[in-house]
């Protein structure tokens, strides 16, 4: 693979979008596409595997994804067996797939894992505060179930809310300071796309909280007692961090009610060069570029702001595309053919 730009042509359907998905999984141990490793696996066979061969700070890596039907995934670098929280950020990634189009204009849960996989790769302790924090809202959960049916008593709660207020309280502070990078970030690519015409503000909006004079604790802690009898005849917590989201609106517009198509189009693509400069600051370099099959989603316009950006910046970057007609003639890097899951140069 080359350093600078890769591109992947062929008709659909013939295993370009493997590449991407495999190097993406490589990134954060999952896949784009499905929740479920047994659908990676060919489906007249028991067992597949990735393998990766990567460069990270001028030190050689070697990564393997080990799967069968029958039992749990592998995970080997180097030789040595690791888990999951040990693989985020060894090596960093950008996704944009045609299905980011609908960020914007999706439901919350999207954006908010748009923004703890940023985090995540930027800050493995803030991934794995994460795995605590989703821990704790299971377990709280779970003994709210069990009051509603009389088998536990509510006293029961107090431990589990101290434990969910401190690591909400971590994740929110790290989410804000993400949000905020982003922000600045967002909005100079916003202006670039459109010539100095949009603002694009991106916030983050902390469910029900609307009117925080408290500090953290005392506001969640006060949010958990307020809604105790409701929790437990839902079973679910109604206050933390898994229901927060992320606002962008362009000029004072809301971009998810008000912005047209084209307008929140831009803002996506603002957004994910803007988690690429994101990244490069917080790791120090930028993380490899992934762009599946999205050359066909963009304009003309927003495709050169697009391909100008990684070409100046010289991002390590892979395409995959139907079309070699969506690239300049000269100077885009290297191409490779897909055709039933064959690659060649």
């Amino acid at each position: 693979m080359q350093p600078g730009i890769n591109i992947f042509l062929g008709p659909n359907a013939q295993g370009k979008t493997n590449v991407i998905e495999a190097i993406y999984y490589a990134s954060l141990g999952h896949s784009h596409r499905t929740h479920l490793d047994a659908e990676l696996i060919r489906w007249d066979a028991a067992e597949g595997c990735i393998i990766l061969d990567f460069d990270r700070r001028g030190v050689a890596n070697h990564l393997e994804f080990q799967f069968s039907r029958a039992k749990r995934r592998r995970i080997l670098l180097n030789g040595h067996p690791i888990r999951l929280k040990e693989l985020i950020g060894s090596i960093n990634t950008v996704l944009f797939s045609p299905e980011d189009l609908f960020l914007i204009k999706g439901a919350p849960a999207g954006r908010r894992r748009f923004l703890d996989g940023e985090i995540s790769q930027a800050s493995p302790a803030y991934y794995h505060e994460l795995i605590e924090f989703n821990r704790i809202i299971s377990q709280r959960n779970t003994l709210l179930k069990r009051i509603r049916e009389r088998r536990a008593d509510t006293s029961m709660l107090s431990l589990w809310d101290e434990q969910l207020v401190t690591s909400a309280e971590k994740i929110v502070r790290k989410r804000l300071e993400a949000v905020r990078k982003l922000n600045m970030l967002a909005n100079l690519m916003q202006r670039r796309i459109s010539s100095d015409q949009e603002n694009l503000t991106v916030s983050y909006e902390i469910h029900g909280g609307e009117d925080m004079t408290k500090p953290f604790a005392s506001w969640y802690n006060e949010m958990l007692r307020k809604s105790q009898e409701t929790d437990i005849l839902r079973g679910s917590t109604s206050y933390g961090p898994h229901h927060d989201d992320i606002v962008m609106t362009v000029n004072g517009i809301n971009l998810r009610t008000f912005g047209s198509q084209g307008q929140q189009r831009t803002g996506v693509l603002s957004l994910k060069l803007a988690e690429l400069e994101f990244l490069r600051s917080e790791t120090g370099e930028y993380p490899i570029l992934l762009l599946d099959d999205v050359m066909s989603e963009l304009d003309v316009k927003r495709r050169q702001q697009l391909l100008h950006f990684i070409r100046r910046e010289r991002i390590q970057t892979l395409i995959t595309a139907t079309d070699a007609a969506y690239f300049p003639a000269e100077g885009m890097g290297q191409y490779y053919h897909v055709r039933s899951g064959q690659i060649s140069t």
